[in-house]
């Protein structure tokens, strides 16, 4: 399953670069996760790096 980000995120950037899979772009309104390319970092990271590193909690799961 893939991750995706609310319209709670505030554009910081923190991430894209954090993104092994370079799913990542930033929006029109915000930063966006192309849902095909994400593997919630399965086999670079034990967990998704960009909900460790987002500071308002904008990354979820789409089963959230």
């Amino acid at each position: 399953m893939a991750f995706k980000i609310t319209d709670d995120c505030n554009s910081c950037g923190a991430c894209e670069p954090e993104c092994p899979n370079h799913a990542i772009s930033e929006g029109s309104d915000f930063f966006v996760i192309d849902p095909v390319k994400c593997t919630e970092c399965v086999g670079f990271n034990p967990k998704p790096q960009c909900a460790e590193v987002c500071p308002v909690d904008a990354c979820v799961s789409l089963d959230a």
